[in-house]
């Protein structure tokens, strides 16, 4: 899953190697916390959050063969 936010986010930004995905485990969720470079917010969230969710829905997708529940936290 955190490959899969990191190619995402490295293929819609201008600044690429400021994209960092950090995996956090907590009893049955997984917190993917994705941090880019401030000036690539709007890039990654996209008009009206649209990017973000399709980002969310993705991730969702890729662990629907998991038992565990994935949240894709966006920030800078």
């Amino acid at each position: 899953m955190k490959e899969l936010v990191e190619v995402l986010a490295q293929s819609l930004v201008d600044h690429p190697e400021a994209v960092t995905v950090s995996e956090t485990e907590k009893d049955n969720e997984i917190i993917l916390e994705l941090k880019v470079d401030p000036e690539d917010m709007g890039k990654v969230i996209g008009k009206q959050g649209r990017i973000a969710k399709a980002i969310r829905a993705m991730v969702k997708a890729a662990a629907s063969r998991t038992d565990k529940k994935v949240v894709v936290e966006i920030g800078h």
